[in-house]
């Protein structure tokens, strides 16, 4: 049983408080984001960035002193027509990301609620943990993958009415951050830590 002594303090429980709902917060706006992404993306034009060959010098810092040499490498492209499954596959590309955000914001929340009652080594918070970890990994991964094929749906309906469109254009490039697979095995490690904590804490108990 849980004594007052254990609870947190006033500042300590208003900081956590913050922190959980700042979480649901980052949460809901991401939802609204992807939302309103969709929104865009379903509507008669859609602009995409597509990754170019050779973008060559820009022109704006031509005559710049200092600069030695310039290049773009990405051109935002409005198309009009694009297939639905180039929609689809956008909408994916930013849908899996915000669902992986949504999942951490929920540990975070969860996180604050149980330290704020004292309770943070319980078996639901590292099942919860590593679930995030599981999205962050899947969700980081996966989208940039489906971002990539719905780029080369793209290029191929561009090309379908010219096709030196592939003289500029990549028709395929995925480039993948690592960065959320290295999160997802920080949260994986993280809940093991909390299934250990868990463990501990119920032998502690037993002792008392």
């Amino acid at each position: 049983m849980n004594s007052p002594a254990h609870r947190p303090r006033l500042g300590e429980g208003f900081v956590l408080g913050l922190i959980a709902t700042g979480a649901v917060s980052v949460a809901v706006a991401s939802i609204v984001a992807i939302v309103l992404r969709g929104v865009d993306l379903f509507g008669d034009a859609v602009a995409v960035t597509l990754p170019l060959h050779d973008g060559g010098m820009v022109g704006a810092l031509k005559d710049a002193p200092a600069v030695l040499s310039s290049s773009y490498s990405a051109a935002i492209v409005t198309i009009g027509g694009l297939p639905a499954g180039a929609r689809w596959l956008f909408l994916l590309e930013g849908a899996l990301p915000a669902l992986a955000t949504v999942g951490v914001c929920a540990v975070a929340w969860w996180l604050g609620v149980s330290l704020i009652r004292s309770r943070p080594f319980r078996r639901s918070m590292s099942v919860a943990i590593g679930v995030a970890a599981c999205l962050v990994l899947a969700g980081g991964v996966l989208g940039q993958l489906a971002g990539a094929f719905g780029r080369a749906i793209a290029v191929g309906h561009l090309a379908e009415a010219d096709p030196r469109v592939h003289d500029v254009l990549w028709p395929f490039l995925a480039q993948f951050d690592l960065a959320p697979v290295g999160w997802g095995f920080a949260l994986a490690l993280i809940a093991t830590a909390f299934q250990l904590g868990t463990r501990l804490q119920k032998d502690a108990e037993g002792l008392v």
